[in-house]
């Protein structure tokens, strides 16, 4: 059985800074396609970043240079290092994964990945 455990999530102020991780077990491939997604209430799900295996990556327009997403084969972890974040950043994030290729654009990648966490609560305040 695939399981993705997300941790790391929590509540800070704005400009504050959070790592969120995802311990992938079961599933381990030479080509996987990473991602993570978040949901605020009463939003659409939206992508935030995806890593590919050759190491290439994608962010949104609202993270990008904020947000750092890794991957550690070693530990088939998945990493998400968020820094000087914003109010508007606060929802539940969720890391997912499947094989590789990413088929999509990081907006449309949520609807290709059959493996997904459960989630972790990013709060932040101003």
């Amino acid at each position: 059985q695939v399981l993705l455990l997300e941790s790391g999530g929590g509540s800070v102020q704005s400009g504050g800074s959070l790592r969120l991780s995802c311990i992938i077990n079961n599933f381990k491939y030479s080509n996987q396609c990473w991602g993570w997604f978040r949901r605020a209430p009463g939003k659409e799900r939206e992508g935030v970043a995806l890593i590919e295996s050759d190491g290439s990556t994608d962010y949104a327009d609202s993270v990008k240079g904020r947000f750092t997403i890794s991957q550690d084969n070693a530990d088939n972890t998945l990493y998400l290092q968020m820094n000087s974040l914003k109010p508007e950043d606060t929802a539940m994030y969720y890391c997912a994964t499947d094989l590789g290729p990413c088929l999509r654009g990081l907006q449309a990648l949520g609807d290709t990945l059959n493996y997904w966490g459960q989630g972790t609560q990013v709060t932040v305040s101003s």
